[in-house]
């Protein structure tokens, strides 16, 4: 059993809760059962190693021998454990699992291929909650790919993960890509591009006219300053939310998933 939290195996894993340690290994965390259990269900050859709890493993006797069969799973104390999570209650269980973004250009050329084409495009998104809601909103809505551009968090950062709550395995996600040659490679693939923005029309008039059941890429930009006016130009247009109540806007997240699902529906008639 790993006991100790300055053993090797553990300092390496724990390693990976910097975004440095992940850039250069292709490595990230999974921490507690659901994100293992995604893992093991859909994406399980990315699985490299398993740390468990004695305790973890009686409650999920199940999930454990379904991860073994990809990865060696170690015993490890409580404290070794904590050592390794990002979080201050990791559940018991820590996985690391391989990275894997997908090229631009296969992200864009499969989404196009799909049945309801659908993209995000996230433009220098900071925040983590954020990014991990969007891909698990984006991934709830059919979407296909999620484009996290250049200068935006790293989607595998532990707090991303968790938030997607399984969805990054699910979608293919390209990482690192200028936001104008994400633009240009969607509508190259003949995507239309639509950008959220106070600026833009009503959202609801774009449903109106058809234009959300079209193949479509959204751009989302960063939570503080939007879009910038020459992102924006990139666009074919700009949307925005109404709003009916008297907040004064909403965030990001919210908002993305708002577009989200009006294109989902309108794809799909509903």
């Amino acid at each position: 059993m790993l006991d100790s939290p300055r053993a090797p195996r553990v300092r390496e894993a724990a390693r990976l809760q910097q975004r440095a340690a992940r850039s250069s290994t292709g490595l990230f965390l999974l921490e507690g059962p659901a994100a293992l259990d995604e893992a093991v269900r859909w994406q399980p050859a990315q699985l490299v190693d398993v740390f468990v709890t004695d305790a973890a493993r009686e409650r999920h006797a199940d999930l454990i021998d379904r991860a073994a069969q990809h990865a060696p799973v170690t015993a490890a104390s409580e404290r070794a454990l904590a050592a390794i999570a990002d979080t201050v209650h990791p559940q018991g269980i820590v996985a690391v699992a391989k990275q894997a973004p997908v090229r631009l250009e296969d992200a864009i050329a499969r989404a196009a291929a799909a049945e309801h084409p659908l993209v995000a495009i996230l433009h220098e998104v900071r925040d983590p909650g954020n990014l991990g809601t969007i891909l698990r909103a984006a991934d709830a809505a059919g979407a296909s790919a999620v484009i996290v551009t250049a200068n935006s968090v790293d989607p595998y950062a532990p707090k991303v993960v968790r938030s997607t709550t399984g969805s990054l395995f699910h979608v293919d996600i390209a990482v690192g890509a200028a936001t104008i040659d994400a633009v240009e490679a969607a509508a190259a693939a003949g995507l239309s591009v639509l950008a959220a923005d106070v600026s833009g029309d009503d959202l609801t008039v774009l449903r109106a006219e058809g234009a959300l059941a079209r193949p479509t890429a959204w751009l989302f930009g960063n939570e503080a300053r939007g879009l910038d006016a020459a992102t924006l130009a990139l666009a074919d247009r700009a949307a925005r939310l109404p709003v009916y109540g008297r907040a004064e806007s909403l965030n990001l997240a919210t908002a993305a998933s708002v577009c989200l699902y009006q294109s989902a529906f309108a794809q799909r008639d509903v």
